[in-house]
């Protein structure tokens, strides 16, 4: 369908607001982004069809999960939702009514108390809405132009990427095995678990920026099948609702998933290749002169 088409069926932001509350009421007051995501998916009765636009033409984002990351944002500057640095995302109180969410009073609330007065010659009175802008854009922004990195290096430089990240999360003996005719494994570890259980583990890396579908993970299952007792899939991309349930299907080998949201986010908490810089804010406290 033509891309005006495609806008058509998208869920508006308001509703996503409404969602997202509902979503996490459902998921026990808090939640992963992913959790929170996939219980906003089956909420709205969104299609596959619908969750696959991108963002942009080059973005590995969806137009869902962008519109998603603007709902948490309005939420949290609204008081009702709240985040830790581990990216859990929970109701600020427990007595929640949902009957009494309204996604369009909370935009306009937000908007309101986030507006500043334009300086560029527009308009008088039109405003933009500055800070909820750059809460979202900019992590967004960065997680973008990182995946774009990504894309740009080597398949083999991906798979050593993949590699030392493991390395970073714990794993010991990780090695890179990936080769023409080894069915999509590209490496193979193991994961120690309180210094007493270890597990083996082999993993697969897609430099991809569509979406990961079912088969795919039922090939790599089939390839680690008696070689190894979790898998690991990690790619740019993101994972189809139907992949996601494919991968932790009942008496099937596990296999756990990562995707570009992740794979930026775990880059970022080792500083590999993201480097977090911490501005300082001089404040002025004026009490302290008042003692002399």
């Amino acid at each position: 369908m033509a891309r005006k088409k495609k806008l058509e069926v998208l869920p508006k932001l308001e509703s996503l607001i409404v969602s997202v509350v509902k979503a996490l009421i459902l998921l026990g007051g808090s939640g992963t982004i992913e959790e929170i995501n996939e219980k906003v998916y089956e909420i709205e009765n969104l299609p596959e069809e619908v969750l696959k636009i991108p963002h942009s033409e080059d973005s590995s984002r969806s137009e869902v999960d962008y519109t998603l990351a603007w709902a948490r944002t309005y939420l949290k500057l609204f008081g009702l939702l709240e985040n830790s640095a581990r990216k859990v995302w929970a109701l600020a109180k427990s007595d929640i009514n949902i009957n009494e969410i309204n996604g369009e009073e909370i935009v306009r609330s937000v908007r309101k108390q986030s507006s500043k007065p334009k300086t560029d010659k527009k308009p008088q009175g039109e405003t933009k809405d500055l800070s909820v802008e750059e809460e979202v854009e900019e992590q967004i922004e960065w997680k973008e132009k990182l995946i774009q990195t990504i894309l740009s290096i080597s398949p083999s430089a991906f798979e050593k990427l993949a590699q030392r990240l493991l390395r970073e999360s714990g794993f010991v003996e990780v090695e890179v095995t990936g080769r023409s005719g080894d069915e999509g494994i590209d490496g193979k570890g193991i994961v120690r678990m309180s210094g007493l259980l270890s597990f083996h583990v082999i993993f697969q890396c897609k430099r991809y920026k569509g979406s990961i579908v079912p088969s795919q993970i039922r090939d790599f299952r089939g390839a680690m099948q008696g070689r190894a007792d979790k898998g690991i899939f990690i790619t740019t991309g993101n994972f189809t609702r139907d992949a996601r349930k494919e991968a932790t299907r009942d008496g099937a080998p596990p296999i756990d998933l990562i995707d570009g949201e992740i794979l930026c986010e775990k880059l970022k908490e080792f500083s590999l290749g993201v480097k977090t810089k911490i501005v300082e804010e001089v404040e002025i406290d004026e009490t302290f002169f008042d003692k002399f």
